[in-house]
């Protein structure tokens, strides 16, 4: 008779610094990153290859400077969902990060509107420029979409669904509106901390002639729809994957 002497994997306890790991990769995986990291690596990879082509920096240099820009809200949305998840019902930890990340976020689905600057630009060929757009284009929505879903989440945690949903939509309504003023007028993020006035007056002379600026209504529409069912989509493939 012999008695089986290994230890059982199941019962054997798992190190402090690996189960700190494993929930440190969870956290990363429910806020997407490494997929937002790999397409903004590949997004830098062809805007390098254009570089290296091209010997210059400066032709879309913008484009890695408004990735950097949308690369804000989403880590404030991480912020937040770390600080909820630790301090659960301790809602004024919150005030600051949700302040930034609503000041920033319209950065992240603004690089949509970087395709304005496409056009040939020799010895480059086009077909390679219209594929460093689209994905710039792409991650900066890709950002907006998972920072906004993280979001909603911890809304949803305090005032429920139907006002999560009602924030969304009203958070994308006021982000299309805040790419035109990025757009057209030009304003900043930080120039709602730096200039108020300025930017408070624009937005007044909007809301009290609203048929003067027809223009505006329509794009911040536009984008606010196709953002929409952006976020919808990817909304409904994570809830296909968790049924």
């Amino acid at each position: 008779m012999t008695t089986d002497l290994a230890p059982n994997c199941a019962q054997c306890p798992v190190p402090a610094w690996l189960e700190s790991l494993r929930r440190a990769h969870r956290f990363l995986v429910s806020q997407s990153l490494y997929a937002v990291v790999l397409s903004s690596l590949l997004a830098c990879a062809i805007y390098a290859g254009r570089v290296f082509r091209a010997h210059s920096w400066s032709t879309y240099d913008g484009l890695v400077w408004n990735l950097l820009l949308a690369w804000v809200p989403y880590v404030c949305s991480m912020w937040i969902a770390y600080l909820h998840h630790r301090h659960p019902r301790r809602w004024w930890y919150l005030v600051l990060p949700c302040a930034l990340w609503l000041v920033f976020f319209p950065n992240a689905p603004y690089l949509v509107t970087d395709l304005w600057h496409l056009r040939e630009r020799p010895p480059i060929p086009m077909w390679y420029d219209i594929g460093l757009f689209v994905t710039f284009a792409w991650t900066g929505c890709f950002l907006a979409i998972v920072s906004l879903r993280s979001m909603q989440t911890v809304v949803k945690t305090f005032l429920g669904q139907a006002v999560s949903w009602i924030f969304v939509s009203g958070i994308l309504a006021m982000s299309g509106f805040g790419i035109y003023l990025g757009r057209f007028l030009r304003w900043n993020s930080w120039d709602l901390i730096f200039h108020p006035r300025s930017v408070l007056l624009d937005v007044a002379a909007w809301l009290i002639h609203p048929r003067s600026h027809l223009q505006t209504f329509g794009f911040s529409f536009l984008f606010a729809a196709i953002l929409l069912v952006c976020y919808l989509t990817f909304t409904s493939l994570q809830h296909n994957e968790q049924v």
